[in-house]
């Protein structure tokens, strides 16, 4: 069963590609680095490293999508909507790191952009979306638990596609088939695109579970709530 879910090997981008998006993970995470010390605290700090953990844990499990296509989460709106989001950054780019150099999960010249993917695009979109949505949670007294779950299923929907066109705007920039033949950029587009929206599907639904199992147990763990502009008092 060949997986789909991001992890870009070596040689479907020419090295120019490789190396520009090397220099954007390395600007991204120097930014995430230098802006995460106003969201560790001494609760964030060991959250962080349980997030994670368990992003790492549940990437090495892939769940079937199509015939042939399997996915596994990516984590990028999971880390955001718990721990921030350069937080959350720095969570997903140390565990595909990681996973790169001890487990060969996605080349070593694609890990720039793989960063850039999914721990970039994936976080921000995902918490911007988180954030948008936000609001609402705040507004539905009654209904606040399966309303976070929704948010959480959307912030982790969204950002799991635009990962997936992060890949499509580098193929489109230097990719190139390692199999000899040509693919244009529309079989591209398509194929992660659909691919992506059924993923993103098993990513929300995982996403929502937990965000809203750690909201129940202890919502002032939960980042996206203890700042939210008005204070969310999320009670079991």
């Amino acid at each position: 069963m060949e997986s789909v879910a991001m992890h870009m090997s070596d040689g479907l981008i020419n090295a120019p590609t490789s190396l520009l998006f090397v220099v954007v993970a390395v600007a991204g995470l120097s930014i995430a680095a230098w802006r995460a010390r106003s969201e560790l605290d001494e609760r964030t700090a060991p959250m962080a490293g349980l997030v994670a953990a368990f992003i790492f844990a549940v990437q090495m499990v892939n769940f079937p999508i199509l015939p042939g296509v399997s996915g596994h989460l990516l984590g990028g709106a999971l880390a955001a909507v718990l721990v921030g989001p350069y937080t959350g950054m720095l969570c997903i780019s140390i565990v595909l790191i990681v996973q790169a150099l001890l487990f060969a999960d996605g080349g070593l010249t694609a890990l720039g952009a793989n960063i850039t993917n999914m721990a970039i695009i994936g976080v921000v979109v995902g918490y911007g979306v988180a954030v948008a949505l936000r609001p609402l949670v705040v507004r539905q007294e009654r209904l606040r638990f399966r309303v976070l779950g929704g948010m959480s299923f959307a912030a982790a929907l969204c950002g799991t596609v635009a990962a997936a066109m992060g890949f499509v705007l580098e193929y489109a920039i230097g990719g190139h088939a390692t199999s000899g033949e040509s693919t244009s950029l529309g079989a591209v587009a398509a194929y992660m695109l659909g691919a992506h929206v059924l993923i993103g599907i098993g990513e929300g639904l995982i996403t929502a579970v937990t965000v809203t199992a750690v909201a129940k147990a202890r919502p002032d763990l939960v980042y996206l709530l203890r700042t939210a502009p008005r204070r969310v008092e999320v009670r079991a």
